[in-house]
């Protein structure tokens, strides 16, 4: 559904990983504007979207699109949803949100440093490091994806809701003035037959 017909070059796509093409202010319109035509109800495309946006508070990466679309199952959200709220989650936030997490965690398990990050911070050095990374950047990242949530999911819905229902209401106000025409047309055809049996007579 999203697939281009002529795919990327791989240096092209990281490349607008890092910065889109239009940049991020056409690129989020975008999202939104596809986000608001899938197919389903405004919950489901809430809680789908919602669900990809709360998984990526979390340190789990490279599984993000799988949890997203785990969470999204039990919710009863939208798949497609739930893989366009994992953008979230991306190189300009994850540093952002990867000290959160870590701070969060720290904090809640009993830490003094609510900021210090290890300068070797990576992928690898996440999950090599359990206990000394990855436990905290968990404890910190279950509230704050709960949050996440939540604030993600009631706008969307009020959003692909006024969405759907101006739209309903273009396709009443559309079909009513087809069958006015036809109506139209209808009394239009009467009309020359009447004149017609008229001049015969």
């Amino acid at each position: 559904m999203f697939k281009r017909r002529d795919p990327l070059p791989v240096l092209k796509r990281a490349s607008e990983i890092v910065w889109p093409k239009g940049g991020w202010k056409r690129s989020g319109a975008y999202v939104a504007h596809r986000l608001r035509r899938l197919p389903g109800t405004p919950y489901r495309i809430a809680a789908g979207f919602a669900s990809g946006a709360a998984i990526s508070f979390t340190p789990f990466i490279g599984l993000h699109f799988v949890l997203a679309a785990v969470l999204a199952l039990v919710l009863r959200g939208n798949l497609l949803a739930a893989a366009i709220g994992t953008i979230v989650g991306n190189p300009w936030t994850f540093p952002f949100i990867w000290l959160w997490i870590y701070s969060l965690g720290t904090w809640l398990i009993g830490g003094d440093d609510l900021t210090a990050l290890p300068q070797s911070l990576s992928f690898g050095y996440i999950f090599e490091n359990p206990l000394r990374v990855l436990l905290p950047m968990t404890v910190g990242g279950v509230p704050t994806a709960i949050c996440a949530w939540f604030v993600f999911f009631w706008p969307i819905q009020r959003t692909v809701d006024q969405y759907q229902r101006a739209r309903r209401s273009r396709i009443r106000r559309k079909i009513r003035r087809l069958r006015s025409m036809g109506a139209s047309l209808e009394d239009a055809k009467g009309h020359r037959g009447a004149a017609g049996q008229n001049r015969r007579f």
